[in-house]
């Protein structure tokens, strides 16, 4: 039973490179590229600022996020 548990939890965590679809928080319902995945979490690149010229990042928990194909 527990191998089935961390199959499921596997399929679910988003690899570098992925599109996801943010579910909660402040930037709810924006997509992004995942550029970092963590134990907890992953790194995601929203856009770029047009002011400054600079990647717009957030961290994003495993649980608050779908991956979007």
């Amino acid at each position: 039973m527990t191998e089935e548990t961390e199959k499921v939890s596997k399929g679910k965590k988003a690899d570098v490179g992925d599109t996801i679809s943010i579910l909660s928080g402040s930037e709810k319902g924006k997509k992004g590229r995942v550029i970092v995945v963590r134990d907890n979490s992953v790194i995601v690149e929203l856009g770029i600022n047009p002011k400054k010229d600079e990647p717009i990042k957030t961290v994003i928990s495993h649980k608050r996020y779908k991956v979007v194909k």
